[in-house]
């Protein structure tokens, strides 16, 4: 249980909002250049200060199937805080750029750490940005940074790095209508290794997009996890209380 806590928190670690869904049959999909859909998504980037929001979280693997209610409040590219409670409190975290901690009251145990137990649990590199961009429905790579290629796969501009990483490749699937992402997918061939990361629904206020839902779906070999985020209702530019204590008395998970 503690490494699906942990997991949890990493991928989590997402209303009186108008609702519109990715529906893009109704869309006729022009052919752009890689730069401009590249320029147009970041252009519909998060540019609120903060985030506070209501989740609930369905999640499943080969062995267990639970679901539970989140608090996560954003300060943007500062902290992800997250509270999970199913009747009781199961868990809260605090994460930083530099800092992942979180205990959990209901097994009375704890971490204290950085990003690079990411490594060691996913098998690959994640950092703050990444993790927050995944959460807020942009893609987990500086897009214009990079020479993107582009075709129309899905009903969706696919971008994609020319020069790919190498120990996996990533794809990104920018909506044609309002260029949010529909879906963001990383592949490890060699390990047989695949995240896929879908946003089938968006919040719309004004001109602000915030995930409905977030699907995440994790393959490793024979192994799955899928995760399902719903946002109940979320607010922008408020006041946030992100304290964060670890009791004493708690075990120190060991990673």
């Amino acid at each position: 249980m503690k490494y699906t806590t942990l997991l949890l928190i990493l991928f989590l670690g997402l209303t009186s909002c108008k609702s519109t869904k990715n529906v893009t049959s109704d869309v006729a999909i022009k052919e752009l250049s890689a730069r401009k859909v590249a320029k147009k998504h970041i252009a519909t980037n998060f540019d609120k200060k903060t985030v506070d929001a209501r989740l609930k979280v369905n999640y499943k693997n080969n062995k267990e199937s639970l679901g539970f209610s989140v608090r996560m409040k954003i300060k943007k590219d500062e902290v992800i805080w997250l509270k999970g409670t199913k009747i009781i409190s199961i868990f809260k975290a605090k994460i930083t750029p530099t800092k992942v901690q979180f205990y959990s009251p209901y097994e009375k145990s704890y971490f204290d750490g950085d990003f690079m137990m990411l490594k060691k649990l996913l098998g690959t590199d994640i950092n703050f940005k990444q993790l927050q961009s995944m959460l807020l429905g942009e893609a987990l790579m500086d897009v214009k940074s990079e020479r993107q290629e582009v075709k129309i796969q899905e009903k969706s501009y696919q971008l994609s790095p020319k020069k790919q990483p190498t120990l996996f490749d990533l794809f990104f699937y920018v909506n044609p209508k309002h260029f949010k992402l529909n879906k963001q997918l990383i592949v490890n061939s060699l390990k047989d290794q695949r995240l896929d990361i879908s946003y089938p629904k968006y919040h719309k206020k004004n001109t602000t997009f915030f995930p409905e839902k977030i699907n995440i779906k994790a393959k490793e070999k024979n192994k799955f996890t899928i995760i399902d985020i719903t946002t109940r209702s979320v607010e922008y530019d408020t006041k946030l209380n992100v304290n964060f204590n670890i009791p004493n008395g708690y075990k120190e998970i060991q990673i």
